[in-house]
């Protein structure tokens, strides 16, 4: 459920490429010096609960120029096309509530066309981002290698995008960030949404008022929370015209029972864990129920402070993580392995076989079966993704809509694109052992399945913005 750090695309191919690392790397976008002097600050009706926490200013313009000059330049431009719009970067900071409903604060950016497309309504999608294990990242930072996808995808298109740093992140004061914990994720999105209504209205920009969610990987289950929350609780409120969920983990208590490990599941696992005792109390008496003696001695408590709160860290990257021995990994434990050096086996069975798990009962509140989108919507994965597989998420979950005779969902299968486009000669590779083996796996759900499935997400939009 990694995020994408970096991105490029190889002309040819359309290519998209994530590299680890700490939100953004090396920008294939010019920074621009920031615009002239923001609009006067205003006071506009507040839609509660959400509001401003200051108001919303410019931070850096792109022009239509500069993005075609960096996505040409780089590639992206095979998969994003010719910008039509010059691109405002307006940073926000939101109120929102926590998980007991309680006063929170969150930030994110607002992406605004401008230029050419200032004079045109344009719909409001709300993107929700995939797992990020650095408190400090910000999608208002103009070099962040996933904010400017979405400039280039669908700002420079004619979408007024606005993207949440979720709870516990970035400016967010809120204590920690509950991970995969559906209502808040719906929140802090929908949240978003209202404050990014009104910092558009506060630099004069038009919205069509109509309203679409996507997100991927963590994303995916956060844009699908916020989705149903809308359509649920504020439909008069939001005018939902389309969603598109991209290789989310929709089906969490499946994955939990399941004796297989999916890739990274030494960080995405303890993240969730934790996250669910601070949400619900219940999840372990102590640490050392859940984890290995290595992971809870006096001795790694003054290294990285307590396993408990590892996660979103001040510090440590996806890499270093590993490397440090926050978690294992750095030796080439398969994911099985690495699952086994982290937890307790007493507590892992218990958590595969006992549906009153405490744990198990905490995902399968958060699982999101069993509700009927009005939109139209869009789940898209690869059948060969490692870390969120569809057969454990994306196809159970369409499954449930069709047995209960939903017909505004439809899925996308990408496996076939990504092993014609990636694998050797056209195929994925076979053999555990072999080296295209790990490398057509290891960048399987961070580079080779996003593209396919955000430009399928747009093609959707598209018919409907």
């Amino acid at each position: 459920m990694k995020h994408f750090q970096m991105w490029s695309v190889a002309a040819a191919a359309a290519v998209l490429t994530a590299c680890g690392g700490g939100g953004g790397g090396n920008a294939f976008l010019p920074i621009v010096a920031p615009t002239a002097t923001a609009p006067a600050a205003t006071t506009p009706e507040t839609p509660a609960p959400s509001s401003l926490r200051e108001p919303a200013m410019v931070a850096t313009t792109f022009t239509a120029a500069q993005i075609n000059g960096a996505t040409s330049a780089s590639g992206l431009q095979a998969l994003s096309g010719k910008a039509k719009c010059d691109v405002k970067l307006v940073p926000i900071h939101y109120n929102t509530i926590g998980v007991k409903g309680e006063p929170a604060n969150a930030s994110g950016v607002l992406l605004l066309p401008a230029g050419a497309c200032a004079s045109t309504a344009a719909p409001l999608l709300a993107y929700a981002r995939g797992t990020e294990v650095s408190k400090s990242r910000t999608m208002a930072n103009p070099q962040d290698g996933e904010t400017q996808l979405l400039l280039a995808m669908f700002a420079a298109q004619g979408y007024a995008v606005v993207a949440t740093d979720y709870l516990g992140y970035a400016r967010s004061t809120y204590a920690f960030h509950p991970y995969l914990h559906a209502d808040s994720e719906a929140s802090a999105v929908v949240d978003s949404l209202r404050a990014a209504r009104l910092a558009a209205t506060s630099q004069g920009a038009l919205l069509s008022g109509k309203v679409m969610f996507t997100g991927y990987s963590q994303g995916g289950h956060s844009s699908m929370s916020a989705h149903r929350a809308a359509e649920r609780d504020n439909a008069a409120e939001f005018n939902v015209v389309a969603a598109a969920h991209l290789a989310g983990p929709y089906y969490l208590s499946n994955t939990l029972r399941s004796t297989d490990a999916i890739a990274g599941y030494q960080i995405f696992v303890p993240f969730l864990v934790n996250s669910y005792q601070k949400v619900y109390g219940d999840v372990y008496a102590n640490t050392s129920v859940v984890y290995q003696d290595a992971y809870t001695s006096a001795a790694y408590d003054t290294k990285f402070g307590s396993i408990a709160d590892l996660l979103p860290s001040p510090t440590l990257s996806y890499t270093t993580l590993v490397t440090s021995g926050a978690v294992p990994g750095a030796n080439g434990e398969t994911p099985a392995q690495a699952r086994d050096a982290l937890f307790q086996p007493a507590f892992m069975s218990r958590v595969q076989t006992d549906k009153t798990s405490t744990l198990y009962l905490a995902a399968k509140k958060n699982d999101l079966l069993g509700w009927s989108p009005k939109a139209s919507t869009l789940l898209c994965g690869g059948a060969g993704d490692p870390t969120v597989p569809p057969a454990a998420h994306m196809v159970p979950l369409m499954a449930d809509f069709q047995a209960r005779g939903v017909t505004t969902v439809t899925s996308l299968d990408v496996d076939s694109q990504i092993q014609a486009t990636y694998g050797p000669g056209g195929a994925a590779p076979t053999d555990p052992a072999s080296p295209d083996f790990a490398a057509y796996y290891g960048k399987y759900h961070g580079t080779y399945e996003p593209p396919f499935c955000l430009l399928a997400a747009r093609t959707l939009f598209n018919t409907l913005k």
